[in-house]
């Protein structure tokens, strides 16, 4: 147990933030949160980002940790698979597991950050303080720099230690580049997002099958939704920001709907509201934010988006801040107070592995708006949980080690490249899973690759 005399500073009260505010709570810090927006459990936040998530491994169990993991998934959907539309209509479901152990789960956003807050203020330690702008951090005072959004009045308050959890664009981080001997670097996509909905039937019940993510793959773009507790799904479209097909290319209401008429003509009977979301909900970026170091000493440390936000293409971004939760609580475990140590140690343990999943999330953007809708790539990743039946000792498919494991990213990557080559080379010149030489792939296996166990500190 730390001394209660500790006193932290969390910035951001996102998931991220909330959720380290409890770990920090378990363990008897006082703990003071600021966050630059309203109490979301009593004010409605402003539209355009996505209001539902894909929850797995990684983030259940650090929901399980601080004892909350039963009352979500209460309101979560179980997603089996993806669900892929072809533009003439016809359908294709891609389980994405052996099993149906093996899924992941819709749940809303802003439910499980107020559930978070709600745990929070539970322990008589956290404070959240709310509408309190983060203008960044003098390192020479140790302070934070506040402005009060409903006075307009700044001031400072400092701690034992700062830990900034305040997404993409954050100050403390901007602060710590400008204290010099910081590397940083921001990459977009060319495209951007926008969401869209889905409304429930009139009976309430879904318009789309309830348990699975949906896709409309288009080589160049992509149409995505996910169910909600209520019926709805929420639509996201994934589009290049300028040229010829493109969120400048559709300027008004016909050339939306002629798009979609063109594009996704069996969804768009089901959005009766699309012109209006269109127009009113924002065109948001695509981008990945790296950093290094993620630490001023022991003063001040990066931990979530705010030292790496990667793109959504993976459904691992809460996931894995909520990792960094995870891992940051065991080092404090085993450290204490020594901030100067323990940021070290967890910036060592979780910055191999955040640079890899940006990398694999950058990758899945090709295979959910193009390989999935290739029969090549659909054999060999029917091949690929053929092999994990046959091997399950060295064989574990890349997406099942990124999100039905807690397998460090790094590895799964690695391992993922190694498997893809594998399956590459098993499966030239072969139509069907009968055709394939399980015993030449076997020796392929064995040869390439360590034992999981070995390879991957799986953290199951």
């Amino acid at each position: 147990m730390a001394d209660h005399q500790q006193h932290i500073l969390l910035v951001g009260a996102g998931l991220a933030g909330s959720l380290l505010s409890v770990y920090l709570a378990q363990r008897g810090f006082a703990v003071d949160v600021f966050e630059r927006r309203p109490d979301m459990r009593h004010a409605r936040i402003s539209a355009g980002r996505s209001i539902n998530l894909a929850l797995s491994t990684r983030g259940i169990h650090a929901l399980r940790e601080v004892g909350l993991s039963e009352q979500i998934m209460e309101l979560a959907i179980p997603m089996r698979g993806r669900m892929m539309h072809a533009v003439d209509g016809t359908l294709t479901f891609q389980p994405y597991g052996r099993d149906e152990r093996e899924v992941i789960y819709s749940v809303s956003r802003g439910e499980l950050n107020r559930r978070l807050m709600d745990l929070a203020d539970e322990h008589e330690h956290v404070h959240m303080h709310f509408r309190q702008r983060c203008e960044g951090m003098d390192f020479s005072m140790g302070a934070v720099q506040f402005t009060d959004e409903e006075s307009g009045k700044p001031y400072s308050r400092s701690g034992d230690t700062v830990i900034a959890t305040d997404g993409a664009g954050s100050p403390i981080r901007m602060a710590m580049q400008r204290k010099g001997r910081f590397n940083f670097s921001q990459e977009y996509l060319e495209h951007g997002y926008k969401e869209l909905h889905i409304p429930p039937a009139g009976d309430g019940t879904h318009r789309l099958e309830r348990n699975a993510l949906h896709i409309w793959p288009r080589r160049s773009f992509m149409l995505i939704a996910l169910p909600n507790p209520d019926g709805s799904f929420t639509c996201t479209l994934f589009l290049q920001h300028e040229g010829e097909t493109s969120f400048a290319s559709l300027h008004d209401a016909e050339s939306v709907r002629i798009f979609f008429e063109r594009e996704f003509p069996d969804v768009l009977p089901l959005m009766p509201t699309l012109i209006e979301d269109f127009e009113h909900n924002p065109t948001a970026p695509l981008g990945t934010v790296r950093c290094y170091p993620w630490h001023v000493g022991g003063m001040a440390a990066l931990l979530g988006d705010a030292a790496h936000a990667i793109v959504p293409f993976y459904g691992q971004g809460m996931n894995c801040a909520f990792e960094d939760c995870t891992v940051l609580n065991e080092v404090i475990g085993e450290f204490g107070t020594d901030w100067d140590r323990v940021f070290h140690v967890y910036q060592e343990r979780r910055k191999a592995n955040a640079d890899a999943i940006a990398d694999l999330a950058l990758e899945n953007f090709i295979e959910m708006r193009d390989s999935v809708a290739d029969e090549r790539f659909l054999f060999q990743k029917q091949v690929g949980l053929a092999c994990e039946e046959r091997f399950p000792e060295y064989f574990i498919p890349k997406y099942s080690m990124v999100t039905f494991h807690r397998t460090p990213y790094a590895v799964a990557l690695e391992r993922g490249r190694i498997q893809q080559e594998i399956l590459e080379q098993i499966t030239a010149g072969c139509e069907t899973l009968d055709a394939i030489d399980f015993s030449a792939a076997e020796e392929l296996i064995h040869s390439r690759l360590r034992p999981y166990a070995e390879d991957a500190i799986d953290m199951n």
